[in-house]
């Protein structure tokens, strides 16, 4: 199965190494000509391709899948907007007469719940948010047009994703004892990088009943209790918190449960890392090593 993946940032070049162990073609985007030289030395197909440029995008090759999964770049220069709505319509424009199945990487954040409910795939989205609310204008768009053009589209809310790479800073501050900016009581929503690349393969290449699901791990977690079993795993003293600041964006500013049970049971699932707990193992060694 040929795969295009655009937008191959820290979840999609994980998802485009996965896939070239099949043995299929990979093909991925990217706005610079350096980046793409270093995807080709990976063994991947690269297009040099900007979603907000509709032009650039008419080279974009029939594929049997499309995974889309740009994340918003602040130093692009371009809106939220124009990003996560006029960007992703400008790609299935073009790619809903060349793909046959079409993945969505959708974000918890449409869900605008903050009273510390549980959440699934049937609960309402009234986002409070704006990366919320483009990300649900988004989910709209897909479902429209899959219903029109025949494709299969298929959404994956994730929530927050963590792993090698992610948690530099958050460990620097919590070693010199910086507080922490929102309440320590907040649910916090997490899905490691490796599982939620799972979660993408699974639903790739089995038939999902569904067209939505909620990609989260086996266990929110209060934030206090997280970033106090962070602080002892790096030898940092005990996190302190300033709930009179909101939490910044990704870090638990909404207050809500997002449970994986609908993803878990249609496909069987075993994570990698269950929970923060194996999970922060894992990717506090990759940053060690």
């Amino acid at each position: 199965m040929s795969l295009l993946i655009v937008g191959c940032g820290y979840l999609g070049t994980r998802l485009a190494r996965r896939w070239q162990q099949t043995g299929q073609a990979v093909f991925v985007t990217t706005r610079s000509e350096e980046r793409a030289e270093e995807f080709a030395a990976e063994g991947w197909l690269p297009i040099v391709a900007d979603i907000c440029d509709p032009a650039s995008l008419q080279g974009l090759p029939a594929v049997d899948a499309v995974v889309f999964a740009v994340g918003y770049d602040r130093t692009a220069g371009r809106s939220q907007q124009e990003v996560y709505v006029d960007g992703f319509s400008h790609v299935l424009q073009v790619m809903s007469e060349r793909c046959k199945r079409f993945v969505y990487i959708s974000s918890s954040s449409v869900y605008g719940q903050h009273a510390g409910e549980w959440v699934d795939e049937d609960s309402p989205c009234v986002p409070s948010q704006p990366g919320g609310q483009y990300c649900l204008q988004a989910e709209q768009l897909l479902q429209a047009v899959s219903a029109a053009s025949g494709f299969q589209g298929t959404v994956l809310r994730l929530s927050g994703i963590y792993g090698p790479g992610r948690l530099l800073s958050r460990i620097d501050a919590l070693q010199h004892g910086e507080p922490l900016m929102g309440s320590p009581e907040a649910w916090l929503n997490l899905i490691h990088v490796e599982d939620a690349v799972s979660v993408c393969v699974e639903v790739l290449t089995r038939a999902a009943t569904s067209a939505v699901y909620l990609v989260s791990d086996h266990e929110p977690v209060p934030r206090g209790d997280y970033y106090r079993h962070l602080a002892k795993l790096v030898g940092a003293p005990e996190p302190v918190f300033d709930p009179s600041q909101p939490a910044r964006r990704g870090a638990g500013g909404l207050n809500k449960r997002c449970s994986n049970r609908r993803l878990v049971e249609e496909f069987a699932l075993k994570f990698r890392y269950p929970t923060y707990r194996e999970g922060l193992v894992d990717a506090i060694g990759a940053a060690q090593s």
